[in-house]
């Protein structure tokens, strides 16, 4: 009898020790989750603007922090020992960032590239030796798509802290096309009627003007570039347009013809 009056003092003891803090951390929790969940929509809507992804990841990344601070927290106030799970998640967070350090570059890479901006989705690139129009950015990659149906992905980690040459920032892209000229051609002439049948393409730009100027000397001719602006992403039909025009005209003036090294590209008029 005298056993069971002990265990029972114990019991009642023990109640009026923590049912307190018990009451107390459960109350903690409870409004603490609530303001969690506030905190989250907060954030949610602030990085509305942002990547759908990113935005969503640095949602749930806050959230999950924050709870397990809170869960931290309401295990001390009822009376457990804290500085054991401090130490356990200090060691964990150490070694998943040092197994992840790759991954988490390329994470900060992407929301530098987001904050940013060196380039958006629709803008040709070029990047570590790669080039292709941005098709995606994601959080860790950057999806590049090629003219030839190639998909590259680029680390976001590398291609932040690497130069970019963002092609269609001014939004206009030059056609050259290359032609070999006999010698004694009259440059001016040339100019005259290549000029004005550049500018009759009715996506080619009159800024900056269209251009003929001379590349190379070759024995016994020179090789002429004919230049001209069009529109981002105009430029492929541009050129196949020029290309046989100034194959008809070239061939009618008896100066010579286009060769296989005609191209185009985005970005700034060579000097």
């Amino acid at each position: 009898m005298n056993q069971v009056t002990t265990y029972a003092q114990q019991l009642q003891t023990l109640i009026i020790l923590y049912l307190p803090r018990v009451l107390m951390a459960g109350v903690a929790l409870v409004v603490g989750w609530w303001v969690i969940g506030r905190a989250s929509r907060i954030i949610a809507a602030a990085t509305a603007r942002l990547d759908v992804s990113l935005a969503s990841f640095l949602t749930s990344l806050v959230s999950i922090v924050l709870k397990v601070l809170l869960l931290i927290t309401v295990a001390g106030m009822v009376g457990f020992e804290t500085t054991s799970f401090v130490a356990i998640l200090g060691a964990a967070g150490l070694a998943v960032g040092l197994a992840l350090q790759g991954t988490l570059a390329n994470f900060a890479g992407g929301v530098l590239i987001l904050i940013f901006k060196p380039y958006v989705v629709g803008d040709t690139i070029e990047s570590q030796g790669k080039s292709g129009e941005v098709r995606e950015i994601q959080i860790f990659n950057t999806i590049l798509v090629t003219p030839q149906g190639d998909t590259i992905i680029l680390p976001n980690g590398a291609t932040s802290n690497n130069v970019i040459v963002n092609k269609t920032a001014q939004n206009k892209a030059l056609v050259e096309i290359l032609a070999e000229v006999d010698g004694n051609t009259n440059l001016e002439a040339l100019r005259g009627w290549a000029v004005p049948l550049m500018q009759a393409d009715e996506h080619v730009l009159a800024t900056p003007a269209p251009q003929v100027v001379v590349t190379a000397l070759k024995p016994g001719g020179m090789a002429v570039a004919f230049r001209a602006y069009t529109p981002a992403g105009e430029n492929g039909g541009a050129q196949n347009r020029l290309i046989e025009q100034l194959q008809r005209a070239l061939a009618q003036q008896g100066v010579g013809s286009p060769v296989a090294v005609s191209h185009s590209y985005v970005g700034t008029l060579p000097g």
